[in-house]
């Protein structure tokens, strides 16, 4: 029996928002939870996961290559953000709080060690075996990799969580997507934490460049968000300077973007007045959208950071280095699979036989924190290092 309390919850959401009533389910079922609905399950089975327990050592630009600090935000941090955002997007439009926030607790799961270039380099050493992409890769992990349970593989989350993370994974060919191709859209709270994410890590991103000086004062006046935000924020609370200013342009680029984001929402759902979450799925485009003025300054400041930030000589000496930890190891152990600990030795034999262990060598790297990663670098590579493993 499901509580009063539980159901009582759902009954203020939109027609078009995600609900238990409308859930497309579970690939394996399960009986309802006493006092918890679905999508409340899910974040607490990912909350629980060992993926996302390792997210607080995965970093986004400023990798763990020894030099930096822990200054930086890490992919938890992230996530934790992206998922106040979302919830705060879902709250005020009426849909689904919970899914909003499973779907952006999740949709980090996948990446690769060595921040936003680790993911690039994964995907090049898997050019030709169906490429790499985490949020395809963070479906692998709670359909199939993680193992908690005796009945099944992976985490058995509902259909919404895992088609919000097939949906927006594009590069990387998995036979698991095959499932989600009944609907053009996901949920609407897919879509949200859809901007959600570049919201918070363009935005983030910029006030972490600037923390390692990597942005500089100078380079600023080239952005027109940043200064548009200075302005502003000088007018209402006067000839602020040093980390307070950032702070409060930090803040004013994202409550501009969310803001934007609630509005231009509402008004599309406005026009349209959807009768139910299956007229969303079956729209012909995506109705969480920016503004085409914000879309602009989107992505400018996305362009911004590009040019002055992820292909500054710093961050590349560290995509240098990253590639050839990356790289080491992919060739190790597709050479030499007894490198593997035991347990991955006997998964990788059998996944042999089915011409997938490139996908297999890929899967244990992409799931490796930075630190781990260059453990395994100087394990394997280094002649005066003790093997720990």
């Amino acid at each position: 029996m499901v509580l009063a309390s539980a159901t009582d919850s759902e009954k203020h959401l939109e027609p078009w928002a995600a609900k238990r009533s409308n859930s497309l389910g579970r690939a394996h079922k399960e009986e309802e939870h006493s006092y918890r609905l679905p999508f409340q399950r899910d974040r607490d089975r990912i909350i629980h996961s060992a993926a996302f327990r390792r997210l607080e050592s995965k970093t986004q630009v400023y990798t763990h290559l020894y030099q930096e600090g822990d200054a930086y935000r890490k992919r938890l941090t992230h996530s934790l953000e992206v998922a106040g955002i979302g919830r705060n997007v879902a709250r005020t439009l009426g849909i689904n709080e919970d899914l909003a926030e499973t779907i952006a607790l999740a949709h980090d799961l996948g990446h690769a060690p060595f921040g936003h270039r680790g993911q690039d380099i994964l995907d090049d050493l898997m050019r030709d075996y169906g490429g790499f992409d985490h949020n395809t890769q963070a479906l692998r992990i709670v359909s199939l990799i993680e193992h908690k349970y005796p009945e099944f593989y992976g985490l058995n989350l509902t259909y919404e969580v895992r088609e919000a993370l097939a949906k927006k994974g594009k590069k990387q060919e998995e036979t698991l997507k095959n499932e989600f191709k009944q609907h053009p859209n996901p949920t609407l709270e897919a879509q949200v934490i859809d901007l959600a994410d570049p919201i918070a890590y363009s935005t983030h991103d910029l006030d972490d460049g600037m923390e390692a000086g990597t942005i500089t004062s100078e380079m600023l006046e080239e952005c027109d968000f940043w200064k548009e935000g200075v302005d502003e924020i000088r007018k209402t609370k006067g000839k602020l300077s040093g980390k307070i200013l950032r702070s409060q342009v930090v803040r004013y680029i994202i409550n501009s973007q969310v803001t934007d984001l609630i509005g231009n929402t509402r008004k599309k759902l406005d026009e349209l007045s959807l009768k139910s979450i299956e007229e969303l799925r079956n729209h012909p485009y995506r109705l969480a959208v920016f503004s085409p003025e914000m879309e602009k300054k989107h992505k400018a400041l996305k362009s911004f950071l590009r040019v002055n930030m992820y292909e500054h000589s710093r961050v590349r000496r560290m995509e240098y280095k990253a590639r050839k930890v990356l790289r080491g190891l992919f060739e190790a152990f597709l050479d030499d699979p007894a490198l593997f600990p035991a347990p991955v030795q006997k998964y990788f034999q059998i996944e042999k036989e089915k011409g997938l262990e490139k996908r297999i060598v890929c899967d244990y790297i992409a799931g490796m924190t930075d630190r781990f990663a260059l453990e395994e670098y100087n394990d394997i590579f280094e002649p005066t290092s003790k093997v720990k493993r």
